[in-house]
C-alpha cells in the first residue's frame, strides 16, 4: 500500500524526520482522500528493514512479506468490528457488528506495546477510525500516550477529528491532509474508469475514494430518488414506501446534499454536490426561504447523529421527508434530533 499521489509530498516530509517522529501522529481531513492508505504506508515504512533511500519500504523483506499478509507480529491495528474482516459463515449471528473501538481492544494491546519487538526495531499501532474509539476506550489509549513506551508509534486515522478527546488530540502531533486538486483527483477517477469523473467527485464532495465507489445501482437509485423529491406532486410517504429497502444512511446522504445545493443555488446560483441536477434545484429553490432552507440543512446534519442506529428504518425515513415536504410548503419547524 502507498500513499496517493496528491500526498506525496506530505508522505517524503515525515519520511525526511522518519527517525525523529513523535510517538503519536494523527492523521486528519476529509473521509476519502487517502489517509488510511498514507498511514499504512508509513507504518511499513516504520517496520521496513530496508527501506529503500528516501526511507519508503522495499517491498521485499521478510517484514514487508508480513505487512503484505497482515501477519507483522509488530504491528497491531485497531478499528470497529464493522470494519474488520468478514466472519466465517458459522459465525454469523442476528447481533451487528459494532461501530466503536471498544475499552477491550485498547487493553488486548497492553502486553504488544510493553514488551521487545520481535525483529528488535519499531513497534507500530494503527488506530482507524480515531473517533470510533468510545469514551472508554479513549481513556484507555490516554494512558499510552501519557507514557509511550520506547519505539512504539501511534498512528491515529481520523475523519471527524473534533469528535476526540482533547486531551488526546493534545498528545498527538497532527499531520493534517488535504483532498487533491479536483483535476488530479479527475484524472485518477478517469484512469480508474469512470466515464463522468467530474460528476463522481462533485456528487463524493470531492473526495475521490468515495467517488470511485459509485457504481450503476448507485446512480440508478440516486436518480431516482431525486427525480422524485424534485417533482411538483411530491409524496413523502409514497417516496418512502418505494424507497423502504434503501439504506437510511445513504437516502440521509443525498438529501443532506440536495438541501445544501438548494441554499447554496440561492445564494451563489452554483451547486456543489449535484451538478446533473443544477436546473432543477435552482427552480425548487426558488420558491424556498433560504433561512428555512439552512435550517432544515442543518436539521439534517444532525439526524446524522441517529441515522446508524434509528429504532425504526422506516419511520426514520417517513419523518425526513415529511420534514422535507414542510419545507417546500414552507411549514418547516425543525424537531429534536
Amino acid at each position: 500500500m502507498m500513499a496517493y499521489p496528491w500526498h506525496q509530498a506530505h508522505f517524503e516530509s515525515l519520511l525526511e524526520r522518519k527517525q525523529r517522529l513523535p510517538h503519536a501522529l494523527l492523521m486528519r481531513g476529509t473521509q476519502g482522500i487517502g489517509k488510511l492508505a498514507f498511514a499504512e504506508a508509513l507504518g511499513r515504512a516504520l517496520l521496513c528493514e530496508r527501506p529503500d533511500a528516501g526511507g519508503r519500504a522495499c517491498g521485499r523483506c521478510t517484514a514487508c512479506g508480513w505487512m503484505e499478509q497482515g501477519s507483522h507480529p509488530d504491528f497491531r491495528r485497531l478499528e470497529p468490528e464493522a470494519l474488520a474482516e468478514p466472519r466465517e459463515a458459522e459465525q454469523e449471528s442476528d447481533k451487528k457488528p459494532s461501530q466503536e473501538i471498544k475499552v477491550e481492544q485498547v487493553r488486548a494491546i497492553a502486553g504488544f506495546i510493553n514488551v521487545t519487538s520481535h525483529r528488535g526495531g519499531a513497534k507500530v499501532v494503527l488506530i482507524h477510525p480515531a473517533e470510533a474509539l468510545n469514551i472508554n476506550a479513549a481513556n484507555a489509549l490516554l494512558k499510552n500516550l501519557e507514557e509511550p513506551p520506547p519505539r512504539t508509534t501511534f498512528l491515529l486515522v481520523a475523519h471527524r477529528w473534533h469528535q476526540l478527546l482533547p486531551t488526546v488530540k493534545s498528545r498527538c502531533q497532527h499531520v493534517a491532509l488535504p483532498p487533491p486538486p479536483a483535476g488530479m483527483a479527475q484524472d485518477w477517477l478517469g484512469q480508474q474508469g469512470l466515464r463522468e469523473p467530474g460528476l463522481a467527485l462533485a456528487q463524493a464532495g470531492g473526495a475521490p475514494l468515495l467517488a470511485v465507489r459509485f457504481d450503476e445501482e448507485y446512480w440508478r437509485e440516486r436518480g431516482q430518488f431525486l427525480k422524485a423529491i424534485a417533482g411538483p406532486e411530491f409524496d413523502a410517504l409514497g417516496v418512502a414506501e418505494r424507497m423502504r429497502d434503501q439504506e437510511p444512511a445513504l437516502l440521509l446522504g443525498w438529501l443532506q446534499k440536495w438541501s445544501f445545493d438548494l441554499a447554496f443555488s440561492k445564494v451563489t446560483g452554483a451547486v456543489r454536490y449535484n451538478p446533473d441536477f443544477a436546473p432543477t434545484i435552482a427552480a425548487v429553490a426558488a420558491g424556498l426561504d433560504l433561512l428555512e432552507t439552512l435550517r432544515f440543512h442543518r436539521y439534517m446534519v444532525r439526524m446524522q447523529r441517529s441515522v446508524s442506529h434509528p429504532l425504526n428504518a422506516r419511520l426514520f425515513l417517513e419523518q425526513l421527508l415529511l420534514t422535507y415536504s414542510a419545507l417546500l410548503n414552507r411549514r418547516f419547524e425543525p424537531l429534536a434530533a
